[in-house]
């Protein structure tokens, strides 16, 4: 029989959830205040605030009085904080997010005296295989963790391994984190009670301690609690008073046997609520938008500006770190919760782009301002095409992109622009007004090169550029405010710009580096290199020598990759019922299942030779909504045309696909399904610093039906089909292994129901939100298919993922025009195979100074060398939490032996 526990008060709280964070941060003001109280009351009590540092600084900025209170509390024993910034979610983010979240709680409660740690990770759905090597490189020895642990752990701790093989010890909260509270319902049979679950339960505990976790969301441990233990404690059955940190600390003895590697998606032992992954689409791509751009600000910034914008690109982290909550960016929260999550993420993607803007505005300066500079936020070398407005050719003249070192290239002309901008009459005694319309020498947002002024007439002619004679508003003024008194009566007022046109350039970019081009008239037409086959177009196929697409009879996509392999049926979109909520998916009783297009039409928008495009319009006839009993999809339907852009670029080895549609369906779930050449048996995807293997199946047990649904961040491979992701997303393979279907709209209209035909227990209350059915909303996706029978690691798939995801950034120059163009430079630039570049960022140390932070991650089961090249002399490796740990030698580069699957920060100088 077990003969002690140790009971762990603490809260859990969520910052928002069904109430916005102010309206919780007034609870939990309330809550901290008693649990200070309580503390300083009586030196035994304990207390563990939740693993994350947002509760507190929370509360203090509300009672910034309190703060020496929280530090004696801290530095004495009785408070533990840290060590995350915000409990997360970890499959909602990048694993650079997840980093930086550890950083910033670590870092805040180092300022109030210390964090646990311990990585604890109370209440989130799931964890990903990287977290023991994210913890142990961060020098935290130890987690705690409830959901997703397998059924073959059978203790209360077990060793938790990453793919490169840190590991962990974990306690395993098999009970949930407020196991302890029913044996606190009854104050005076806290010992018989505690004696029945200890008996209950005495096969997990070996000869360690009880841990009874006392504590529950959103409130504070009763004052009385420690009187209570103090009085069911016994000579027989002794009870302790610890944080989480004490427990595992001082109080467990067992040697852990268990070990589990890699991911915990199990249903098992809790709930996991994997329908999150898909639901409020709209917050998953703000996600990746705010995080992509924080990351080329700081790269930018690093590389090419004097100026430190550390504060703001702190801030912009903090903003997203904040939207990580599991309770956040999952959207499981009401509409305007979510609505508040959405604007954080603007927010810090707006706070990103100055700092990124503001960096290339340096380099930009250097460019011709009839030219324009390309930045390339990726490693390496590479050719992208880019989108710039430039001066039409005139008629039978060829258009040339000329680069700094002299060489031409094709441009291929999108659109051109009209030239008349305004054509008006009036009465001369209006004259005037038109003048107001102009700011300096701004008009209709172009600059007045010149102007005419005749009797009756009076013509502008604008430009991106002006020429060298000067414009002076005042004589403007005065010269028209004459003709207009010499000669009363109409006029005719014509503004005209320069003809304009928007080209399609490719450009060569070194790694991390920057190039210029302009574009011009050229004496002949340019040729793509001859190993760059040019993009071409039929009326329903295109092709650039690399992968070709066909558009099938229904509308679907032939999808043949370099090596042959041919993806047939590619982009069948099937919308089923959803009955579920946000947490869970649940098919209704009665569905009916749409895959079939009503009508199709085919449209050729482009036909290279840099860039093919064809626009494919399937109408569908999906239900409108539920019954009203939510078990039968029928009644009215409505027409839904669903455009789909299908896209190939000269050089890119995959087919760009985007879909769009205006959503008028409730309570329903879209997938883009890739039916595959032959079944397979798993898949892979890509997510946090891994590439993570599933099979067709998952794990159940307990009270949530085990779908086979999970997380893709930047792509997800099944044998002959890779398809690279814009944001994450949620997969599955369905029909036995035949198909996959990646979920592109799941909309729904409740945070929870009470009844859920594949969960036992609700997962919150049943609070309508109408804003998570995406009624009105234009839903758009964006993602790239790569057929390759080698599979994702023979297709170098997490290069192209990267390269798919990151647009190189284009500045027009702001230099007198028609000077020389700047030579190419190169940044930072690192070779090797399957290497993820996590962050390049500034930092400075102190003691060493200012350097550049490089952060790599091995996205491959084989050790691996990576060559690091760029404009230093020094190198030092650091955990993770940026503490040195040893020079690396430095001779003509930097050359790192990583080893599977890991993580390596190196700062250069």
């Amino acid at each position: 029989m077990q003969n002690s526990a140790v009971f762990v008060p603490h809260f859990h709280w969520d910052r928002e959830w069904y109430e916005p964070f102010q309206v919780f941060r007034h609870r939990l003001v309330t809550a901290l205040d008693t649990v200070l109280e309580t503390a300083e009351s009586n030196p035994d009590f304990r207390f563990t605030v939740d693993g994350q540092m947002a509760a507190i600084e929370d509360y203090l900025e509300m009672r910034p009085e309190n703060r020496d209170r929280v530090v004696a509390l801290v530095t004495g024993g009785q408070l533990a904080i840290g060590p995350w910034l915000i409990l997360l979610d970890e499959f909602l983010c990048s694993g650079e997010t997840i980093v930086r979240n550890l950083q910033m709680g670590w870092a805040a409660a180092a300022r109030l005296g210390g964090s646990m740690p311990v990585g604890y990770l109370p209440d989130m759905f799931g964890h990903i295989a990287q977290m023991p090597q994210i913890l142990a490189r961060a020098g935290i020895e130890h987690a705690a963790l409830w959901r997703g642990v397998p059924g073959s752990v059978s203790g209360h701790a077990f060793r938790w391994r990453a793919p490169d093989g840190s590991e962990v010890r974990t306690e395993f909260l098999f009970d949930g984190y407020d196991n302890g509270l029913d044996v606190l319902l009854v104050p005076d049979q806290i010992g018989r009670a505690l004696g029945e679950y200890a008996e209950m339960t005495a096969e997990r505990w070996g000869g360690d301690p009880v841990l009874a976790m006392a504590g529950t969301d959103h409130s504070a441990p009763d004052p009385r609690l420690a009187d209570w233990l103090r009085r069911a404690s016994s000579p027989e059955r002794p009870i302790t008073l610890a944080t989480l940190d004490e427990y595992i600390r001082e109080h467990v003895r067992d040697e852990v046997s268990s070990c589990v590697t890699g991911e915990l998606r199990s249903h098992v032992r809790g709930n996991i609520l994997p329908g999150v992954l898909s639901v409020r689409l709209g917050l998953k791509q703000a996600m990746a938008v705010a995080e992509r751009t924080v990351d080329h600000a700081e790269r930018m910034n690093a590389l090419w500006s004097r100026r430190d914008d550390s504060p703001f690109l702190t801030l912009a982290w903090r903003k997203i770190i904040e939207s990580t909550a599991h309770d956040s960016v999952v959207g499981s929260g009401t509409d305007e919760t979510c609505e508040q999550v959405e604007a954080r993420l603007a927010e810090a993607a707006q706070t990103a782009r100055a700092v990124r803007d503001a960096a290339l505005a340096e380099p930009a300066a250097l460019v011709p301002s009839d030219g324009y500079l390309i930045a390339n936020p990726l490693p390496f070398a590479r050719t992208a095409l880019v989108e710039v407005d430039v001066a039409a050719s005139s008629e039978g003249a060829v258009l040339v992109a000329t680069a700094a070192d002299g060489s031409a290239h094709p441009v291929q002309l999108v659109s051109e622009a009209p030239t008349v901008l305004s054509d008006e009459r009036m009465d001369a005694s209006q004259l005037e007004r038109v003048l107001r319309r102009i700011h300096r020498r701004e008009l209709f947002g172009r600059l007045i090169d010149h102007y005419e002024l005749t009797p009756g007439s009076l013509v502008f002619h604008l430009a991106e550029v002006p020429a060298d004679a000067p414009f002076d508003l005042l004589i403007l003024r005065r010269e028209v405010a004459a003709a207009a008194a010499a000669h009363p009566g109409e006029w005719r007022v014509l503004t005209l710009t320069e003809a304009r046109a928007t080209a399609l350039v490719p450009v060569r970019v070194p790694a991390s580096g920057l190039a210029s081009f302009r574009v011009g008239p050229g004496h002949r037409a340019v040729s793509l290199p001859t190993d760059f086959a040019p993009a071409t177009a039929t009326a329903r196929a295109l092709s650039n020598g690399l992968v070709e697409v066909a558009v099938a009879a229904d509308g679907t996509l032939d999808v043949t990759g370099a090596d042959g392999t041919v993806l047939r049926g590619v982009g069948r979109l099937v919308d089923g019922g959803d009955r579920g909520d946000s947490y869970n998916y649940a098919p209704p009783a009665r569905d009916v299942l749409v895959s079939e297009p009503t009508e199709i039409a085919v449209e050729l928008l482009e036909s290279g030779p840099l860039r093919s495009t064809l626009r494919v319009t399937r109408v569908y006839e999906w239900p409108a909504a539920l019954s009203s009993d939510r078990d039968v999809r029928s009644g009215p339907t409505g027409p839904t045309p669903v455009e789909t852009l299908v896209e190939v670029r000269a050089g890119e080895p995959f087919v760009r696909v985007s879909t769009s549609f205006l959503n008028q369906s409730a309570d329903h779930r879209l997938r883009f399904h890739v039916p595959l050449p032959e079944p397979v048996a798993g898949s892979a995807s890509a997510g946090q610093f891994a590439v993570t293997e599933r099979g067709l199946t998952a794990e159940g047990g307990w009270g949530e039906y085990p779908l086979a649904t999970f997380p893709a961040s930047s792509f997800v491979s099944a044998d002959a089909a890779n398809v690279l992701l814009d944001h994450s997303s949620e997969y599955e393979l369905v029909d036995d292994g035949r198909e996959l279907a990646i979920t592109v709209l799941r909309a729904i209209g409740s945070i929870s129901v009470n009844i859920h035909p594949l969960r036992d227990e609700p997962a919150a209350s049943e609070i309508p939100v109408p804003g998570a059915q995406d009624l009105g909303t234009r839903v758009e996706n964006r993602l790239a298919v790569v057929p390759s029978a080698s599979g994702w690691r023979g297709a170098g798939v997490v290069a192209l993922a990267e390269e798919f995801r990151n647009d190189v950034l284009v500045v027009r120059g702001t230099a007198p025009g028609a000077g020389q163009l700047p030579p190419d430079v190169v940044g930072l630039q690192v070779d090797g195979a399957d290497v993820l570049v996590s962050s390049i960022r500034r930092v400075d140390d102190g003691d060493r100074g200012a350097g550049t932070e490089i952060r790599l991650a091995a996205m491959n089961d084989t050790e691996s060398t990576v060559r690091v090249s760029g404009a230093f002399t020094k190198a030092t490796t650091v955990d993770l939490l940026g503490r040195p740990l040893a020079p690396a030698p430095v001779a003509d580069g930097l050359e790192l032996a990583l080893g599977p699957w890991e993580i390596r920060t190196v700062v250069v100088r």
